[in-house]
């Protein structure tokens, strides 16, 4: 029987034939953790009294959840990361770099065939490159940065089909968005699932960097696509990519515990109501309920197609006068080519505000909390209660164009309507 991507890396990785169910010592090709979690990873590893990570070039870490510092004790740890690295030689993305998860392959560190570990749950994200990314806990990723290794078990794996043409004012959020109020929460449980179809091969990397950002949000393990001429032609821009790239597709008779197919032209766009990312209906539907902020950005939708697709709305018009509209470039490279194409002067003249490259708002630590009651509509991954924040607020998720229509309504808006 032939095997699935998933099934094909963990088998290169662990020098030995591997199939869904076997449990296996894998080579890791990179490894990293965010201000969040950086700090047990750095308890763990001095715990076990090592003083040499496995390779300085194979590790980093990233101060974005919560950048700039807001308080002295967050403070603390950011000085925690930068010692450690001062003393390993490992890399840090400071504050100002950008979102983990955008920084990271922007900056070379994936590519196809790889097999990724971060101490983040949206690690999940570069199987858009046709790598096996996934998020564990910050003990584990401490045996990776010791080691070079970790354990696996082989995931069994999941097929989505998406085929199609969109619909104008629908994107990739959507589609995702749209299947995970298919599958449930918990439809993918501890998966590999592979995207495949004709829509996916239409769409921009940015767009579909959305889609795997999100596999997590069904449970799945990780999230993943084959790689085209557009993964390819971003790995040739990206200068630390030096050797060879072997991209890995999925055997014809590969066996999937499930597959399962959508037609692009039937979604609509679509919003995740409070307070779960399964509990998704369309916007037309939500369109009288009141917002008090709007949220632009994050690893889901801080990229720069979804700053243009934000300014394309909100050029030339104003944000509802009772409302907060926040938006924060996911990476320091994303804000220069946002200023570059006017997008940034579109936020600032629309009302928004613009704050520094990072998760911002999104993670709750900082910058745009939410009051008792108040209503978010955001084009983040996740709104569970106290996710912005503040348990005792509502969190609609959307995508950059349904939350920049809703921004200028004051309410849940179809963008169809202001396109």
């Amino acid at each position: 029987m032939g095997k699935t991507i998933a099934e094909k890396i963990l088998s290169a990785h662990a020098g030995r034939d591997l199939a869904a169910g076997d449990i296996a010592i894998c080579k890791i090709d990179f490894c990293f953790g965010q201000d969040g979690t950086s700090s047990l990873i750095i308890d763990s590893f001095r715990k076990s009294k090592k003083k040499k990570v496995f390779d300085p070039g194979k590790f980093c870490m990233v101060i974005d959840h919560s950048a700039p510092s807001p308080n002295t004790g967050v403070s603390e740890i950011h000085k925690k990361i930068r010692d450690f690295a001062k003393v390993t030689g490992v890399k840090v993305y400071d504050i100002g770099c950008g979102v983990c998860h955008v920084v990271i392959p922007e900056m070379g560190h994936v590519k196809p065939g790889s097999l990724i570990l971060g101490a983040d749950s949206h690690t999940c994200t570069y199987g858009a490159l046709n790598s096996l990314s996934t998020g564990v806990g910050s003990t584990d990723l401490a045996i990776a940065l010791i080691s070079g290794k970790n354990w696996f078990k082989v995931p069994e794996s999941v097929k989505i089909g998406i085929n199609g043409s969109l619909k104008k004012g629908v994107y990739s959020k959507d589609i995702i968005l749209h299947i995970i109020g298919d599958l449930g929460s918990n439809g993918c449980t501890y998966n590999s699932v592979e995207f495949h179809g004709s829509t996916l091969k239409r769409m921009s990397l940015d767009a579909r960097l959305t889609i795997t950002n999100m596999a997590v949000e069904m449970g799945a393990k990780c999230g993943m696509m084959e790689a085209d001429e557009k993964v390819l032609s971003f790995l040739r821009k990206t200068s630390k990519i030096r050797s060879k790239i072997t991209p890995v597709t999925a055997d014809k008779d590969a066996h999937y515990v499930k597959t399962v197919s959508y037609e692009a032209s039937k979604i609509e766009p679509m919003v995740a109501k409070p307070h779960t990312v399964d509990n998704v209906t369309r916007a037309a539907a939500a369109k009288n309920i009141k917002v008090n902020e709007a949220f632009i950005g994050t690893c889901t939708n801080g990229r720069l197609e979804d700053l243009k697709i934000a300014h394309s709305i909100l050029r030339g018009r104003k944000i509802h006068g009772g409302i907060r509209c926040i938006v924060a470039p996911a990476s320091a490279q994303i804000f220069k080519d946002a200023a570059n194409l006017g997008y940034i002067k579109t936020f600032i003249e629309a009302g928004c505000t613009v704050v520094a490259p990072g998760c911002g708002p999104c993670v709750g630590t900082h910058e745009g909390i939410l009051a008792n009651g108040e209503v978010a509509i955001s084009s983040a991954n996740r709104n569970f209660k106290g996710r912005m924040g503040n348990p005792n607020a509502y969190i609609y998720l959307a995508s950059p164009a349904t939350v920049a229509a809703s921004a200028i309504e004051g309410r849940i808006a179809d963008p169809r309507d202001h396109l």
